[in-house]
């Protein structure tokens, strides 16, 4: 079942979601560097944003997968296949 979060993501532009990336992400810095000097009330909160900058980022290369082309998804499924044998 979709989560809520992932549902209001597919209903964004790609100009949104990037944008909503970069404001979490610095969020997420703001918070790593607030806990290191003083502390968080709640640290679970740097999970939360965390989770949301992967959700984010998943989103992203999703649609960039859906975007991409044939011969890219070729050459992609190639590279897989390359890094499976080593």
């Amino acid at each position: 079942m979709a989560s809520k979060q992932f549902i209001e993501l597919q209903e964004l532009s790609d100009d949104d979601i990037r944008a909503e990336l970069r404001e979490v992400e610095s969020q997420y810095q703001k918070l790593k560097f607030d806990h290191a000097i003083r502390g968080l009330e709640n640290p679970l909160v740097l999970r939360q944003v965390r989770r949301n900058v992967a959700r984010l980022k998943t989103e992203v290369r999703r649609r960039e997968l859906i975007a991409a082309s044939e011969e890219d998804l070729a050459n992609r499924s190639k590279i897989r296949a390359r890094r499976r044998r080593k």
